[in-house]
């Protein structure tokens, strides 16, 4: 089962990360992910830019409206990610425990990835979608 750890953390979390020496904080989260991966159960890993550069695309109106971001007021952003493929929530719980942080202020929340064969497998967009993952070597 895959399942998605996002990291969060509050806008005065984030500031605080820039008291953090920067090489330090790379190694930390490099053996976090070294133990991933010799566990065999990272599947991808990514941080995200700074949430003041994104852009919110609004659906509530026809056309959607477009600002810049972030969304709203934000008390936690969204930062980053990793996805495991691992036996069940409660590894995923015990990944996330074992997570560098870096202070008060960051969360992680833990939310599995449905598989596409949980979708209904005579619908012609999972056949075409099926088809693609299979010509792109990801099944």
């Amino acid at each position: 089962m895959k399942y998605m750890l996002i990291m969060r953390t509050t806008d005065e979390a984030a500031q605080s990360m820039a008291d953090f020496d920067f090489t330090e904080m790379l190694e930390t989260v490099g053996k976090f992910n070294d133990e991933l991966i010799r566990a065999g159960v990272l599947v991808a890993a990514e941080g995200l830019d700074d949430a003041g550069d994104s852009v919110i695309v609004d659906y509530s109106s026809e056309p959607p409206v477009i600002t810049d971001g972030p969304y709203g007021e934000t008390k936690e952003l969204f930062n980053g990610f990793y996805i495991l493929n691992v036996s069940s929530k409660q590894e995923a719980v015990e990944w996330a425990t074992r997570m560098p942080s870096f202070g008060a202020g960051f969360k992680t929340e833990i939310r599995r990835v449905p598989t596409i064969d949980e979708f209904p497998q005579d619908n012609e967009w999972i056949r075409r979608e099926l088809a693609w993952r299979e010509a792109t070597g990801q099944l």
